[in-house]
């Protein structure tokens, strides 16, 4: 077949004629896995394609990878966009980058050099530091869940303008969301370590060095301290802050501000020797015989 195709493109050549018409609306012709024969589109198309992409609306494809790149993105020759990856216009990757299949980074994003983005991963509207490690399913930088209901009892979206802003050596899990801003960005610390199935809403500030265990969820607006541990299931209500050096047990809910540091649980969360003593004591009232 492509000894075939050489034919066919030598002949054209020298004698000036025209391909047939199946060839002339072929893009990237593939003859085998080392080798590739990239053909024009027709000019009734008003496209044309090179190494595989779109020209006419800027698109390209990455060398290293197969990935497909904007025209406007600035990307390190080290960094590597795999095939079905997409890089929209002026983002910027550095070098040693990693990007999976199927991820979509959005326009104007930054990711520092060294950081890995696994498959089908979503960023937008944000910037991410380096030798980050974002796995597979993650979502960073879509609306947040802001609403209001105006006069006429319409339920109205609130704008969800800015950004969110991850620290250097972050880990997210698979699965987790991140919000972007609406009245400041949404900002995660460096050294940060984020499990799986975490969401983290609208203008949350998390400090340096926090560890958030699977299914935590922290409403909009919170702010949280750094060196702080999250265990699973752990529910932060909106607009409340907890102070640095904080932990708490698994399955707690904080409803107002903790300014101590130290252990708490329970819902309400409160210090962890009075959650534990009323857990004996509603054990001890439980065995109590009517």
């Amino acid at each position: 077949m492509a000894t075939n195709l050489r034919r066919l493109l030598s002949a054209s050549s020298t004698h000036g004629k025209k391909l047939p018409v199946s060839f002339s609306s072929c893009r990237n012709l593939c003859v085998c896995s080392t080798e590739s024969i990239t053909v024009t589109a027709s000019p009734r198309d008003g496209l044309e394609t090179s190494r595989g992409g779109n020209v006419e609306k800027g698109f390209l494809r990455w060398r290293n990878g197969g990935g497909t790149y904007h025209s406007s993105a600035v990307i390190d020759s080290s960094a590597l966009v795999e095939f079905g990856a997409v890089v929209h216009e002026k983002a910027i990757l550095g070098a040693e980058v990693h990007i999976g299949s199927n991820t979509v980074v959005g326009p104007s994003v930054k990711i520092g050099p060294s950081s890995k983005i696994g498959y089908n991963v979503s960023v937008g509207n944000c910037c991410i530091g380096e030798s980050c490690v974002i796995h597979n399913g993650v979502c960073i930088g879509q609306d947040g869940f802001g609403f209001y209901v105006d006069d006429h009892g319409n339920m109205v979206k609130k704008p969800q303008a800015l950004n969110v802003k991850i620290g250097s050596r972050v880990e997210i899990g698979a699965n987790t969301c991140i919000d972007r801003g609406s009245w400041r960005d949404t900002v995660i610390g460096d050294d940060s370590k984020i499990d799986n199935l975490v969401q983290i809403g609208h203008n949350v500030v998390i400090g340096k060095s926090c560890l958030l265990c699977g299914q935590v969820g922290i409403a909009g607006s919170a702010e949280i301290g750094d060196y702080v541990v999250l265990g699973g299931r752990v529910a932060v209500r909106d607009h409340v802050s907890i102070v640095s050096k904080v932990r708490l047990a698994a399955n707690s809910c904080v409803t107002k501000n903790i300014t101590e540091p130290g252990d708490y649980g329970g819902f309400p969360a409160v210090p962890i020797h009075r959650w534990r003593r009323q857990i004996a004591e509603a054990q001890i009232l439980s065995k109590r015989k009517p």
